[in-house]
This record gives C-alpha cells, structure tokens and sequence, in this order.
C-alpha cells in the first residue's frame, strides 16, 4: 500500500478517536456534573443582564449578579404562581359545570347502547347461536385469548406504573439537591465569570479558542432566536384561537386560548389536546355549528402552524427552512421532544463549524496538506 495513503488512514483513524473520545468524556461529565454544567449555561445566558446591571446601574459584581438570580427566581416564582392560580380557577369552573357535561354523556351512552349496540348484540348472538359446535368453540378461544391478553398488558402496565412509583418520588428531593447546587454554582461560576474564563483561554489553543467563541456566539443567537420563535408561535396560536372563540362567542375565550397557546409547544398532540375532544362533546350533544366552528379553527391553526413554524425559527435562527425543517423531524424522531430544541442546535454547531473552518481543517489534516 502507498505509504501517502497508509498516512492518511492513520490520520484519519486518529480523528476519529478523538472524536469518540470528546464524546465519551462529555457523556460523562454530563452525568456526574450536570448541575454544574447547568450553572455555567445559566451563568453564560445571565452574564449580559450582570454586566448591564454591573455597568449602567454601577453596583458590585457579587450584588449585580445576586439582584439577576433573585430577578430570574422571582420571575419563575411569579409563572408558577400564575399557573396554578390558573389551575384553581380552571377546576373550580370545572366543579361547577362537569357534572352536567357527564350527565349528558352518560344520557348519549344509554341510548348508544339501547339503539345501537344491543341490537348488534343480538344479531351477533343469533349469528353465534348457528354456528356449530366446533366453530363456536373456536370463536369462544379467540375471545378469551384476546381477553388474557388484554388483562395481561393491563397488569403489565399497572405493575410498571407501581414499580416506577417509588423512583419518580425518590426524584423529588435529587430534583431539589440539584437545583440548590445549580444555584450556588451558577453564583459562583457569574461571580468570577471573567477570572475563570482567562484561566481556561490558557489552557486552550488559540486557534480553538477562535473557533469556540464563534459556536458560542452562534450558539447563543440560536438559542434566543429558538425561544423567541417559540414564543411568536404561541403567540400567534393564541390570538387566532382567542378571535375565532370571540366569534364563536365561547365563554372564557381568554383561558382557553392561553391554554391552547401553551400546549401548542407539545409535538404532534399540541392543540388537538385541546380541541378534538371539545369537537367531540359537541358533535355528540347536539351543537352542530358549535362543532363545526371549532373544527374549521382547529384547521386553519394547524395550518398556520405547519406554514409558520419552519419559516419562523430559519428567521429567528439563521438556518435554511428545508434545513430547519429537517432538523426538527429528525431530532425529534431521535430524542423525542427535546429534539426540536436540538436538532436546530446541532444544525448551527455544524453550520458555524463550517465557518469556522474546522472541517477545512480537519480535511488538510487528513489529506496531509499545509
């Protein structure tokens, strides 16, 4: 073998090994230092508003950055309160006009089962009743095979929920251990944001510290651009939903359409959740143009929504739409909901990478060029 291309694998080799490698030790650091990894992201996104309150309203480095937690905690304090608020009033209301909804459709499953299932029941049996004795035997078999193994899933499924039980309470004060470290270390790591970022630029390469610095900027508009696309997402939903449930003159237009706006943020289901089995009831109880009404929002949000959302984060982001789009899909196929934050982030680490030139690099690396 040429002795140019045997220098080539071996280069080639030695890339990937240090690629497994970064990706090993990051999976690792992950997992017995997340709360700190946690701290520095929050401390990284938290320092313009320090460094704002440190310069124009001139206070102390350690108070700036006590005044931007406690701004941070009450805020989220504040979002909480709000939602259950929210919560408390959604079940009184609920309270109040459930028993009625259940009323009626205990009243629609009565007259379903006198009009429509026993008389299929009663063809059915008559059906059974002229079978022979072999073929009822068969049918017989079937049914009760299926129902083994439907009490079989169920016992599965309720013996797993009990079996998680205990981990997902075990998670409660893990979950608060680790927010209270975050919260010291974020402090700390704020506090001394700029003396430790000057000991790690000596320990890293100048042109890796280039490079890095162009993915983090880049990183950082990404991340912005995602929430504030987001935002404008749900935003937009909301306001569609709070017009057509004004026209439609639905009662507490205001929550619904804030609701339907939160959990437009959930992938697939997102205001189906809210809306198909509202359509449903409707239907069911005889509101026919209520139904259709809200059919015909429920379609025009969804559709708005899949037109918006790709051309909204490439904007906000700074990615290609078909890019985005396929980023989103993939991600989300992967990783679940939390692929939709990163997959576009993985989008722009590889875009500014290219920028940046470290696949050129990496290329004249391989190939042996200077």
């Amino acid at each position: 073998m040429n002795l140019e291309y045997l220098n080539r694998i071996i280069r080639f080799l030695i890339v990937i090994a240090i690629v497994c490698f970064a990706f090993i030790a990051l999976f690792y650091i992950w997992k017995l230092a997340y709360p700190f990894v946690i701290a520095i992201a929050i401390a990284f996104l938290m320092n313009p508003l320090v460094n704002v309150l440190e310069k124009k309203a001139r206070l102390p480095r350690i108070w700036a950055v006590t005044l931007s937690l406690l701004m941070i905690v009450s805020a989220f304090a504040g979002l909480i309160t709000l939602l259950i608020a929210e919560i408390v009033s959604g079940a009184n209301y609920l309270a109040e006009v459930l028993p009625k909804h259940v009323e009626t459709l205990v009243d629609y499953g009565e007259d379903l089962i006198a009009g429509k299932v026993m008389p299929f029941y009663e063809q059915v049996s008559g059906l059974f009743k002229n079978l022979d004795a072999g073929q009822q035997d068969t049918v017989l078999e079937n049914i009760q095979a299926a129902g083994t193994r439907i009490a079989t899933s169920a016992g599965d499924f309720l013996q797993n929920f009990f079996t998680k039980l205990p981990q997902l309470v075990s998670w409660i004060p893990n979950a608060a251990t680790v927010l209270i470290f975050s919260a010291l270390a974020t402090f700390f790591i704020s506090k001394d944001w700029y003396t430790l970022s000057s000991k790690a630029e000596r320990f890293i390469p100048g042109k890796a510290m280039t490079s890095g610095r162009k993915v983090i900027v880049d990183l950082k508009k990404a991340l912005f651009g995602f929430i504030r696309a987001q935002f404008t997402l749900i935003s937009i939903t909301a306001i569609m939903v709070l017009i057509g449930l004004l026209i439609l003159k639905v009662d507490y237009a205001i929550t619904i359409a804030l609701v339907t706006g939160l959990v437009d943020l959930m992938p697939y289901l997102g205001t189906g959740v809210v809306f198909v089995p509202w359509i449903a009831y409707e239907f069911i109880t005889g509101n026919v143009g209520l139904g259709i009404g809200l059919s015909v929002l429920y379609v025009v949000v969804i559709v708005q929504r899949q037109i918006m959302e790709p051309k909204i984060l490439s904007s906000s982001i700074g990615l290609d739409p078909l890019a985005t789009l396929v980023a989103l899909f993939v991600g989300f196929k992967l990783i679940g909901f939390l692929g939709l934050i990163v997959g576009p982030i993985v989008l722009v680490i590889g875009q500014t990478l290219h920028r940046a030139g470290v696949f050129k690099d990496t290329w004249r690396f391989i190939v042996g060029e200077k």
